[in-house]
């Protein structure tokens, strides 16, 4: 019986770079992991056939020694290898220098709300509560605001182009929260605390869809 081909396990073309097949694999795994489809029992057989075949595909000299056996030939290899290693660099600085900072700050703006909310609705009224409530509603919005400029002063790599967009929104939806949340602050209409709260339930759900495998 023939072994699956790992190009095509990873939809892949052969002269994919090192990055791309990394991104890949990284989307795929998203896609099949059995943690994320818990109801289907082909999911498992799918991860193993990703797994293996990032295995051969992931490691430089195991692709090479495919590609040989395989009779496998890459049309000007040493362009399609130093591009390959450009892109990779590319990739762990984009991760090292945007994704890795700004994703810090998005997980501690999104867990901290409940506990504000909470210590907020033993009496919002109260003055005291209603200005640690905007102090932190201010400090959150300091944050995001690095966040943003952290995000635009490194361009994105092509291979990670989704996972940018959906961090792009998110960051969006959590400044509109705020705004919504201070709008509550100056009015007590319960509308705009809700809105507030729905849409740091969606950046959760963005957040979600942008986190890499590393």
């Amino acid at each position: 019986m023939s072994q699956p081909n790992p190009y095509t396990t990873l939809q892949v073309a052969v002269t994919a770079t090192q990055a791309e097949i990394k991104a890949a694999y990284r989307r795929l795994v998203k896609q099949y992991h059995p943690d994320y489809h818990p109801s289907d029992r082909s999911s498992h057989e799918r991860m193993a056939a990703i797994n293996a075949a990032y295995e051969i595909l992931g490691d430089e000299q195991c692709r090479r020694a495919y590609d040989a056996q395989h009779r496998i030939h890459q049309t000007n290899a040493k362009p399609n290898i130093q591009r390959s290693q450009a892109a990779d660099r590319e990739l762990e600085e984009w991760l090292a220098l945007t994704y890795n900072p700004v994703s810090r700050t998005i997980k501690a703006v999104l867990r901290s709300l409940p506990r504000q909310i909470d210590a907020l609705a033993a009496d919002p009224f109260d003055d005291d509560l209603m200005d640690q409530f905007l102090t932190y509603l201010q400090d959150c919005r300091r944050a995001l605001t690095r966040a943003r400029y952290t995000f635009q002063a490194q361009p994105n790599p092509a291979a990670v182009a989704k996972v940018a967009a959906h961090l792009y929104y998110c960051l969006n939806q959590l400044v509109d929260g705020l705004d919504e949340l201070e709008q509550f602050s100056h009015s007590y209409d319960d509308r705009y605390l809700h809105t507030g709260q729905e849409l740091f339930r969606i950046a959760h759900r963005l957040f979600a869809e942008c986190r890499l495998v590393r």
